[in-house]
């Protein structure tokens, strides 16, 4: 006996069918405003232990380049390189925050960032229909390092400069790429360097329209402890002045600065995501409440 679906179930369908519509239709004037525009996002945190976070970083991701929007991705790694240094018996150490990378170590990180983790989201992004390349800073000398300056942490780095024409070469080829935040000094020696900054310096050097670092926070808040109090859009001395305070404290710092110094730079928005969210991506570009806190150059700027 056939069975019709009641009047209740259709209307239960039909609405949810209307509400995808309208959020097609809400998407239409970002998808119109950044197309052809760069995008750089910095993916890191749950999004990347999660599986189902993971699939849904990779659609958006590859939902972007097929509206025309340029993603280009710098990924970290920090739980998978402790895992294999576990595995290897060694064991994890920090200081002020950065990981001690002695030469062994140095060596598991250029493993896992390079040799796995990259190859694993390329691999995913070209699964789910995208074309993307995967890089380290030493291809086609993409960023070359420095040594951080602290003392007792061994080879953390920092971006000293960033050649950006393999970068462009790929995007203007319809490709994405992915890359990991391994870079070596002028000698060769290879450095682990802080994915938001290379994310930062890698938006700055292709002039991007956005960057967005994907972290386990809602954004910035003005109470740690209470998400109802994200600020969903400020601008550079606002947050000058929020850091100053010590309503931005802790781990938030150096994201918050990272940002500052790409607004600086001539990088259009920044972006700081909460991607324990699904398909945050998607929700904070292509809507108008958007889901995280968006730092401007100026108060002025749209």
């Amino acid at each position: 006996m056939v069975q019709f679906p009641s009047a209740p179930a259709d209307a239960a369908r039909h609405e949810a069918e209307a509400l995808r519509v309208r959020v097609l239709s809400e998407a239409l004037p970002y998808i119109q405003q950044f197309r052809g525009r760069t995008v750089v996002v910095k993916y890191g945190g749950a999004a990347m232990k999660d599986s189902t976070l993971k699939a849904d970083v990779i659609r958006d991701i590859v939902f972007m380049a097929y509206v025309g929007i340029r993603p280009v991705v710098v990924h970290g790694g920090g739980p998978e390189i402790n895992v294999w240094l576990g595995k290897l018996g060694i064991e994890p150490q920090f200081k002020d925050g950065l990981r001690v990378t002695d030469a062994p170590t140095m060596e598991v990180v250029e493993m896992v960032l390079v040799g796995r983790v990259n190859k694993e989201l390329v691999s995913l992004i070209n699964q789910a229909g995208g074309k993307a390349v995967g890089l380290c800073g030493v291809d086609g000398n993409l960023i070359t390092a420095r040594h951080q300056g602290a003392e007792g942490v061994g080879f953390v780095g920092e971006v000293s400069s960033i050649d950006s024409d393999i970068l462009k070469s790929l995007v203007e080829a319809g490709y994405i790429p992915i890359v990991s935040s391994v870079a070596s000094d002028e000698t060769g020696q290879a450095y682990n360097i802080n994915a938001d900054t290379v994310a930062g310096e890698i938006a700055a050097a292709l002039g991007a329209e956005k960057l967005i670092l994907l972290t386990d926070t809602k954004g910035i808040l003005e109470d740690y402890n209470d998400p109802s109090t994200l600020l969903p859009k400020l601008d550079i001395q606002q947050a000058r002045k929020l850091i100053d305070a010590g309503v931005v404290s802790g781990g938030m710092i150096p994201k918050v600065n990272c940002c500052v110094r790409s607004l600086a730079q001539g990088v259009g928005a920044a972006h700081i995501v909460d991607g324990r969210v699904p398909h945050a991506l998607l929700l904070e570009i292509f809507t108008d409440l958007g889901i995280g806190s968006m730092i401007v150059a100026s108060e002025f700027r749209a």
